[in-house]
């Protein structure tokens, strides 16, 4: 199994560095007691986000300013990830980090290298690779943002996992922002008319792309895999039913974008 917990479900987004303590504590016991072989990515959230955006991380080096930046965001994600391993050692779940700055290259933005035998030696020994979202080396422009995102696509492509799991803080996909949006509903099976169909609107600084973006990768995502399903991470229960199999409130992601 891949799972993606997402930054919006382990941390409070919009606020710096703010840990859901709770829900990632039960998180990791849920993916104990479904006794899952999994693999997992998590988002910056409000560990990464927020400083990445104020110093254009994203587009790369321009100014000798960015490096402080970059410095705090590398040490950033590494306190939330340090959160991460250990609520899932602690619950039983034996996991090691695989930051993306040590084994992850990309090229103009984009994904151009990842130790993909490290992470398979490690589950192999059932210790279960725990990477996410980071600021990694660029060989076109000196450092970038290597998002969840990416991450979980190179790996799906590679490991051709039985499920892959999105989990966020809302009950998948809907056809609006159904944290203001009364009239908002949820997509069951998101395709490319589903895609299409969404207004142009997003949420808080995110410097890994629109919902738009977001939703393109999930396909490309679930056409490596098995099913590919969004749920709400803060419903208790969900994430433990999905990676056992169990049908659960959330969108099945269709995979194949192009």
């Amino acid at each position: 199994m891949l799972v993606k917990l997402g930054g919006s479900v382990i941390t409070e987004k919009g606020s710096y560095r703010t840990l859901r303590a709770d829900a990632l504590s039960r998180l990791a016991q849920e993916i104990k007691a479904s006794g899952a072989a999994v693999m997992i990515v998590h988002g910056a959230g409000s560990y990464g986000h927020i400083v990445a955006a104020r110093h254009q991380l994203q587009k790369g080096y321009s100014n000798p300013s960015q490096i402080k930046g970059a410095a705090q965001v590398m040490e950033d994600v590494r306190a939330l990830n340090l959160e991460v391993v250990s609520r899932l050692n602690r619950a039983g779940v034996a996991s090691v980090s695989l930051p993306p700055s040590a084994v992850a290259e990309l090229s103009g933005g984009a994904l151009s290298g990842l130790d993909l035998d490290r992470f398979g030696r490690y589950n192999d020994l059932g210790i279960v690779p725990v990477t996410f979202g980071d600021v990694a080396l660029d060989s076109k422009r000196k450092f970038g943002i290597c998002s969840g995102d990416q991450l979980m696509e190179s790996l799906a492509e590679r490991f051709r996992p039985e499920r892959i799991i999105f989990v966020t803080d809302v009950d998948g996909v809907f056809t609006a922002d159904p944290h203001s949006d009364p009239r908002a509903s949820l997509i069951e099976n998101v395709d490319r008319a589903a895609l299409d169909a969404l207004p142009r609107s997003q949420r808080n600084a995110d410097v890994t792309g629109s919902i738009f973006g977001k939703i393109e990768v999930m396909m490309r995502i679930a056409s490596h895999g098995g099913d590919a399903v969004a749920i709400n991470g803060l419903a208790p229960g969900r994430l433990e039913a999905a990676l056992r199999g169990q049908r659960v409130i959330g969108s099945k992601v269709v995979g194949g974008a192009e």
